[in-house]
């Protein structure tokens, strides 16, 4: 593979890395994608549009994000230097907002009305609802009753800003079944509004378009860790739920000696149904509009899936993701619930920064190959704050007494 040339060859113009990817759409929402893809292709190059999003980002946004030495948790575990790439100091709290103003500002290129979305942890909810009242665009939100009362700040916020809030009572009621719901409701209103997926998932041009507004993430570090260092990581890692914030990370070191991990969520355990690790536990499949890895029951069908983290529990992954496992340039490992909740409070007590717990996973797997490794370094992507998750996590777990070197 000549990683030189990757970002001319993937996608190919179907939208396929490899053999995933593509788009698998009834007639009338494969003509809205189709006018999509061609907006953003005019645009994508336009000095004008990167102009306005780098001003965004800077202005609004407040990017570059920092990476972080973890100084305090680096020594407790040994030799090894563990980093974080600040996603959570972007403006609304996450990574998340980095593709959410990209789509907003194509909705108002083309002249849309209408930003429509599903969310799950609510932090593409929010980020989202953010875009919308700056460009002054309507906001439609899907999301799954148990992410509604497990993520209420993140619903409040989403309410403050002005977006509707869509309840999904059926399935699971989680983040699957609000995709199900928001592509519904877009189907109806394709001619007035944009449809802005909340990760690199989905048909085309939604993993590519993603991918292309998280990449900031990567060459922000890159070049950071240089400056700050003189050379680069051994590793960067990033939590992997359909791949947002770890394909921005992973992007722009395709071609450098760095080991790109992704963390995907254990939940439980290995059982059928008890956590959400598409990669590693998944085969090739079809759904929500493309192809790529997929957790699946007897009959074929998405298989149910749980984390205690809402934003990573999908039963697929972003194609992308899926040609990196395939060609071997990042390895997928796992961490369970008690292992992000565990760096969860670890990296609130020695280091004053409350993750997410999306983001908790990253830091775990941070933690573990500290351990593992007499000397080096390693990046994690702190995808977003978790402000969120206190409420959960105090009911769930108390204060963090018991998670102390």
């Amino acid at each position: 593979m000549n990683y030189k040339r990757y970002f001319r060859d993937y996608p190919d113009q179907n939208g396929f890395f490899g053999p995933y990817g593509g788009m698998e759409l009834p007639a009338d929402l494969e003509k809205a994608c189709k006018e999509i893809d061609q907006a953003y292709r005019s645009i994508c190059q336009s000095s004008r549009f990167i102009s306005e999003l780098r001003r965004i980002r800077k202005e609004f946004q407040g990017r570059p994000t920092p990476v972080y030495h973890c100084n305090r948790l680096s020594e407790k575990l040994g030799n090894c230097h563990i980093y974080l790439k600040r996603e959570d100091l972007n403006h609304s709290g996450a990574h998340k907002l980095n593709h959410c103003m990209g789509e907003a500002l194509l909705a108002s290129y083309m002249g849309k009305e209408k930003l429509i979305a599903e969310t799950g942890a609510g932090q593409h909810g929010v980020a989202l609802a953010t875009a919308a009242a700056y460009f002054g665009l309507k906001c439609e939100i899907h999301m799954g009753e148990v992410d509604i009362a497990k993520q209420a700040p993140n619903v409040a916020r989403m309410k403050v800003l002005g977006a509707e809030i869509v309840p999904v009572s059926h399935g699971l009621k989680t983040l699957k079944e609000a995709v199900d719901s928001a592509f519904a409701s877009y189907a109806k209103q394709y001619k007035t509004a944009i449809y802005c997926i909340g990760s690199t998932l989905g048909p085309h041009p939604f993993p590519m378009m993603v991918r292309d507004f998280q990449y900031c993430i990567g060459e922000e570090s890159r070049q950071q860790f240089l400056e700050m260092t003189g050379h680069l990581p051994d590793a960067v890692c990033a939590c992997v739920g359909g791949g947002s914030n770890s394909t921005g990370s992973f992007a722009a070191y395709l071609a450098d000696p760095v080991d790109l991990i992704g963390v995907e969520p254990l939940g439980h355990g290995p059982a059928f149904g008890q956590h959400a690790a598409s990669l590693t536990y998944g085969e090739p499949g079809s759904m929500h509009g493309f192809k790529s890895y997929m957790l699946k029951d007897d009959h074929g069908e998405p298989a149910p899936v749980y984390s205690i983290a809402s934003g990573l529990d999908y039963p697929s992954v972003g194609p992308e993701h899926a040609f990196w496992k395939d060609l071997g340039r990042v390895q997928y490992e796992t961490i369970g619930d008690e292992e992000a909740v565990d760096a969860f409070f670890k990296l609130s007590r020695y280091e004053g920064i409350i993750p997410a717990l999306e983001s908790s996973h990253a830091v775990a797997y941070a933690m573990k190959w500290a351990k593992q490794h007499p000397y080096g370094s390693i990046l994690a992507t702190c995808s977003g704050r978790g402000d969120k998750d206190l409420d959960y996590v105090i009911e769930n777990y108390g204060f963090g007494e018991d998670h102390q070197f």
